[in-house]
């Protein structure tokens, strides 16, 4: 039976453990600790946390002051809102001074499930990776979330951290994590199947499927989406020859393009697929159905990569 947990879960008991640790990290919200997984730390540290209500605007705009004050916020809602309603207050307030502001935001992707399109945020790559300076982080489980938690803290300037809903698969192993760095987690000569978030464990999955047809396939967790580990995509674009990216999130702004950019500019003559959400809005559904839907589930990503030959 596979070990499930939330990624936003390990968020949490990582906010937990920072704070005892680091009596300059704060916690703020928009009334959704409960779903964001700050509950933890208003429980253990009262006075550094702050609810700022269905604001968040405000809360992002707070986020920036406790910033200037020497304090090192971590800032939670929906992704949805926290960093689409709350853009202009992300890029002027928090970015654009260059402020040691940590956006934690959950919910993201289409596995939020019966929300519904309205709630289900596909851009916020996107959006956060346009943004000058500002780093961007997918974990792909909950132990990747808490050392993307200790790391972020360490650094200083914005950064964002994208979580996902639902309950996903936990690896055994510990992987390493360094911002910027990717973690190869299997070597292959066929193909580079670069993912992020929930989606490497389907990359894993699809390359144990395409070895039974004898394709060699290399699973990349490319968990820092900018800065981008330039230096792996280049590797393995060249030994390989062709380049899938898996991503819950959609095609245009996000880690396909990411890796584009870096194939582009180096022109590395390697074939590049990028798969996630082609341009659509989300839907109300249970997450496997919606992973049907959307071409992201295991089969559906195989049928696509084993076209590629």
């Amino acid at each position: 039976m596979e070990n499930l947990k939330a990624i936003r879960n390990g968020y949490g008991e990582a906010l937990v453990e920072l704070g005892a640790r680091n009596e300059k990290v704060v916690a703020l919200d928009a009334d959704l600790a409960h779903a964001t997984m700050t509950a933890g730390f208003s429980e253990n540290f009262p006075q550094r946390f702050f609810n700022a209500g269905i604001a968040e605007a405000n809360m992002v705009s707070m986020s920036a002051g406790l910033s200037l004050m020497g304090y090192i916020p971590f800032c939670s809602t929906f992704a949805i809102f926290g960093v689409g309603r709350a853009y202009e207050q992300v890029r002027n307030s928090v970015a654009y001074p260059h402020l040691n502001v940590k956006l934690a935001m959950t919910h993201a992707g289409i596995t939020v499930g019966e929300d519904g399109g309205s709630h289900q945020s596909i851009e916020d790559i996107a959006l956060m990776r346009v943004i000058p300076e500002m780093t961007v982080v997918v974990p792909c489980d909950a132990m990747e979330a808490k050392r993307a938690v200790f790391a972020i803290a360490d650094m200083e300037g914005p950064a964002y951290l994208r979580l996902a809903r639902s309950p996903s698969y936990v690896f055994e192993e510990e992987m390493p994590f360094t911002i910027g760095k990717a973690n190869v987690l299997r070597e292959g000569t066929d193909v580079a199947l670069i993912a992020c978030g929930i989606m490497v464990k389907t990359a894993l999955d699809c390359a144990d499927a395409l070895r039974r047809e004898d394709i060699s396939a290399a699973v990349i967790n490319m968990h820092t989406i900018k800065p981008i580990d330039r230096e792996c995509v280049l590797k393995y674009a060249d030994s390989c020859k062709r380049v899938v990216t898996i991503e819950e999130h959609s095609v245009i702004g996000g880690l396909g393009d990411a890796v584009g950019d870096v194939l582009l500019t180096e022109w590395s003559g390697a074939r590049l697929q990028k798969i996630g959400i082609n341009d659509r809005f989300g839907q109300s559904g249970k997450p496997e159905e919606l992973l049907e839907e959307y071409g992201l589930s295991k089969d559906r990503v195989y049928q696509s990569i084993k076209a590629m030959f």
